[in-house]
């Protein structure tokens, strides 16, 4: 049986967080852990997920009241915390028996920061074959884990994969279908399957050759591609980070999907993330902005003139829609990629 570590993400957003741990621990898949990486949450989130272990506090669920799934994950739970410091140096010690463990980041890292200190811990202290990274507000399928591990199994030169990731509010529409679709020369991607129903016949091998790379909600990595690739690039902060991945990976691992792992996002829950110009948060807008332009100079300078383009139609929507505040951060990211979100935001 292989072994899989689950790494979650929290940062000031623990009802997400405890209805994301309530689905994982009704997975069918039966040997697993779960390390959820605190970036410093001064909401009590810590305080909350020792309550939830305990059985003492129900998270929010508006998911499951209205779905298949009826029963309570078991509590309660064998929970370990570690600091960061400690953690990234493997003195963790017995964990048997323990499948929840909090590491205590201490500050915001950003999403790969955070995500990395985990993986740093997994890859110091515990024995494992993959690892599934999730958004914390995500809800998975009691069957989503063994989907993954099947697919895994099937090709040996697959070194991450992706799973169905559908809307949280609406089920039987796609977010995508494990991944997503890079445009360098306009620095835009489009992930696959978006805006289509659920369920429905998808040929696996056209996705799978259509990835440019899979979509950062839901990442199923091996050993392997941790070990040879490298962890997450933090310097994004937020974004870009599973794109990045895939450049360095290049032709070393392939991608794939699979179908059957069905995993339910809140599209936005987190951070204001959404395809929308207009609905997007100041903080999405700055990041993907941002990142667009580094990622670019990055590994495709020679499509910089059409991203800057893009940049100046972003500059114009904001403006003529009365964001001008947003308009002139625009302007600023792209004068300065290096500008930090304060000065980049201020008026």
């Amino acid at each position: 049986m292989n072994k899989v570590s689950i790494v979650l993400l929290n940062w000031n957003n623990w009802a997400d967080t405890l209805e994301c741990l309530e689905s994982l621990f009704r997975l069918h898949y039966p040997d697993f852990k779960v390390i959820v990486c605190d970036n410093g949450s001064t909401d009590d989130s810590i305080v909350k997920i020792r309550a939830w272990a305990k059985g003492e506090l129900i998270g929010p669920s508006t998911f499951y009241s209205s779905s298949r799934i009826c029963d309570n994950s078991p509590k309660p739970l064998a929970l370990v915390e570690y600091d960061r410091e400690t953690a990234e140096r493997g003195e963790t010690g017995d964990l048997a028996g323990c499948r929840l463990i909090v590491i205590r980041n201490g500050k915001n890292l950003g999403f790969a920061g955070g995500i990395n200190v985990g993986i740093r811990y997994l890859l110091q202290s515990v024995g494992f074959d993959y690892c599934w990274i999730l958004n914390n507000d995500t809800i998975v399928d009691p069957g989503a884990l063994q989907a993954l591990v099947s697919r895994m199994e099937e090709n040996s030169r697959v070194g991450i994969c992706g799973s169905t990731i559908l809307e949280y509010s609406n089920p039987s529409k796609v977010h995508a279908f494990g991944g997503a679709i890079y445009s360098r020369w306009l620095g835009l991607a489009w992930h696959i399957g978006r805006l289509r129903r659920w369920p429905r016949e998808v040929k696996r091998n056209q996705v799978e050759k259509r990835m440019t790379y899979v979509v950062g909600a839901a990442m199923f990595v091996s050993r392997n591609f941790l070990e040879d690739v490298g962890l997450m690039e933090e310097s994004y902060f937020l974004y870009y980070e599973e794109l990045d991945w895939a450049m360095r990976n290049r032709n070393r691992y392939a991608m794939a999907w699979a179908p059957d792992s069905l995993v339910y996002h809140k599209i936005g829950g987190s951070i204001g993330t959404s395809s929308h110009p207009l609905r997007k948060s100041t903080t999405c807008d700055f990041y993907t902005m941002r990142n667009r332009i580094r990622f670019t100079r990055k590994y495709c300078r020679w499509a910089l003139p059409t991203v800057y383009v893009g940049l100046c139609c972003a500059f114009v929507i904001r403006l003529v829609s009365g964001q001008r505040k947003r308009a002139k951060m625009v302007l600023r990211l792209m004068a300065n990629s290096d500008v930090s979100y304060e000065n980049a935001c201020q008026d």
